[in-house]
């Protein structure tokens, strides 16, 4: 539910948001280590690179890495940034949440398309409106 009501508060389609969820795979409290000295925090797997520019808000790995919904709300916020602010399809700006290398953008790009299309089926065939489709879900 976290991520649905991320999506709604910050106007993403919510599937993308589930896919990026289930593709980052975190849980609470947990800390992976990358090759380029980073890690990637909590449930959301928010990167330590983008938490020390958010350090001036006061915002710290530890916000992020807590069970509950911040995690969620915080990668949210982020991912309406790439959907509004970069270059390329909506796919390509939602996998910048993982990487903007091309190379890795376009792998994790592909995956998530594939999980996004999977969650949308999953939103539609539970949040059911009158004209049967569920505002906020991105199709490819």
């Amino acid at each position: 539910m976290c991520s649905i009501t991320a999506a709604i508060k910050y106007e993403i389609p919510a599937n993308i948001l589930l896919a990026i969820a289930e593709k980052e795979g975190g849980k609470p409290g947990q800390w992976s280590s990358n090759s380029n000295g980073t890690h990637d925090v909590g449930p959301m797997q928010f990167n330590t690179a983008y938490l020390q520019d958010l350090s001036k808000y006061g915002i710290t790995p530890d916000h992020v890495a807590n069970p509950g919904c911040y995690a969620y709300d915080l990668a949210a916020w982020r991912v309406r940034l790439h959907i509004k602010n970069d270059k390329g399809d909506i796919w390509t700006k939602a996998a910048n949440y993982h990487s903007r290398t091309p190379k890795y953008n376009s792998k994790y790009r592909a995956d998530l398309m594939t999980k996004a299309a999977r969650w949308a089926d999953w939103l539609e065939n539970r949040f059911i409106t009158e004209n049967h489709k569920i505002p906020g879900v991105c199709r490819n």
